[in-house]
């Protein structure tokens, strides 16, 4: 137990370490072990005594990108999906029996993968893993029409929510389209179409099941206050019985340029919404996650809308005055990311002036390497936000399993931090003269309704 904690506090120390400017000795390290089940299945043990806690966290390599054209939206359905219940554990028992004995479930879909979590005292990891255990064997086969109507209505009513009828929402499912060409998978929405939700058939659902929800295609972290042969032991009788069809193939973009961008030239759209200030959004495609350029891409957003210290903020809203608000960040992909700028206008100020405000500080960030003052202040943000995902049991499983989907091994914490740390402020400014072209990019317009030009 020594060990494992000393190896957290390395973390800490070393972030101590870069905030004073001393040399930080200590290496940085999740504890885990890693065992393969029979059937495939990855399983990766974090032991931590500190709290009377346990996290279970199950990643399947499945996520918006895997979909067959006219079936948008079902990696993100199956989620919702996933709760529907069995004959064991009926719809609405798997959140009522957590939930009754103090635990608690989430889950989310990306382009890449979905993730479900659990987390609550030590005392229900038996309960936590038995659930997921029993819905990855029966779900899928037991699905019926009366379920997958259900959720689709669910995501359907998700979608207008959280998109449609949502300030600016539209964004989310227009910039793929125009970001990324057709045919590659991250050109739609993870949440899919509403026509492709409702063309959904239990037949379908139940193929999308098999072929993804499979034990070689997922892995399990528990992370918290556990013994970890007695653990190992349930593991392996809840799960390695479970049947598996193997690891399915990772379809790849057809002709999608690795290491460089697909956009040749400037794509330009402007939106209507229920909106009362117009906002501008510029994307572009950038460098994978972990891919030299990616964490280069995360600091130089940090240091164009990082808090009221950074660039856009103080040109745009602080001394020129013409924006509410302004965002900048690297949002990374296991097949390629996108670092996307916006900047919320305020009222009166014409769209053109926001753009070329923008465009200024971009130039300025292509031809001029940040001071050592902002490199300094977003490398201790970014270590700074390092360490406090690591505090937690649900937060160290997320990022165990987060490491073992993209990069092979959970053994990864060391690696990431230290592309931060070794980043200069000449490299950040090749990256983003390489990547942020003023020629090859979406230039996305928001505007109220009725003042389309």
């Amino acid at each position: 137990m020594l060990g494992k904690r000393f190896a957290l506090q390395g973390v800490l120390v070393a972030a101590l370490g870069l905030v004073t400017g001393t040399a930080a000795a200590d290496g940085i390290s999740i504890p885990h072990a890693v065992h393969k089940l029979k059937n495939g299945m990855t399983v990766i043990l974090s032991e931590d005594h500190s709290l009377p806690l346990v996290a279970v966290n199950v990643s399947y390599n499945v996520g918006s990108r895997f979909e067959a054209p006219k079936r948008t939206g079902f990696a993100h359905l199956f989620e919702h999906l996933m709760f529907m219940g069995t004959k064991r554990a009926p719809t609405g028992a798997f959140d009522q029996w957590m939930e009754s004995t103090g635990g608690s479930n989430n889950a989310w879909t990306s382009e890449d993968r979905t993730d479900y979590f659990d987390v609550g005292p030590k005392t229900i990891l038996p309960l936590l893993l038995w659930l997921e255990a029993d819905r990855l064997r029966d779900l899928g086969p037991l699905m019926t029409k009366k379920k997958v109507d259900a959720q689709r209505e669910v995501v359907r009513n998700e979608r207008r929510q959280t998109g449609e009828n949502t300030p600016y929402g539209k964004v989310e499912f227009r910039l793929p389209e125009l970001l990324y060409p057709e045919g590659h998978p991250y050109h739609h929405p993870v949440i899919g179409s509403h026509e492709d939700l409702e063309a959904a058939t239990v037949e379908d659902v139940k193929e999308f099941f098999a072929t993804w929800y499979d034990p070689a295609n997922a892995s399990l972290v528990v992370a918290g206050d556990f013994g970890p042969a007695e653990t190992l032991d349930r593991i392996k009788t809840y799960f390695e019985s479970i049947p598996s069809r193997g690891a399915p193939k990772d379809p790849k973009s057809p002709g999608f340029p690795e290491g460089a961008s697909s956009l040749k030239t400037v794509v330009r759209e402007t939106l209507e919404d229920e909106v009362e200030l117009p906002k501008v959004i510029m994307a572009w495609q950038t460098p994978k996650h972990f891919a030299p350029g990616d964490g280069e891409l995360d600091l130089l957003g940090n240091v164009l809308a990082g808090g009221k210290a950074s660039r856009l903020y103080k040109a745009l809203v602080y001394e020129q005055k013409i924006a509410q608000s302004v965002e900048a960040v690297q949002q990374s992909g296991t097949l390629g990311s996108r670092f996307v700028v916006g900047v919320l206008a305020r009222p009166g100020v014409p769209l053109e002036r926001i753009e070329k405000a923008i465009d200024a500080e971009l130039q300025r960030a292509r031809t001029k390497p940040v001071s050592a003052e902002e490199l300094t202040r977003v490398k201790n943000v970014v270590e700074t936000d390092f360490v406090a995902r690591l505090e937690g049991v649900q937060q160290r499983a997320s990022i165990l399993n987060m490491y073992q989907a993209e990069v092979g091994t959970p053994d990864y914490a060391e690696r990431d931090l230290e592309r931060y740390r070794k980043a200069t402020a000449d490299g950040i400014r090749a990256v983003a003269e390489q990547w942020l072209r003023p020629d090859a990019r979406v230039i996305l317009r928001v505007v109220p309704k009725g003042k389309k030009p």
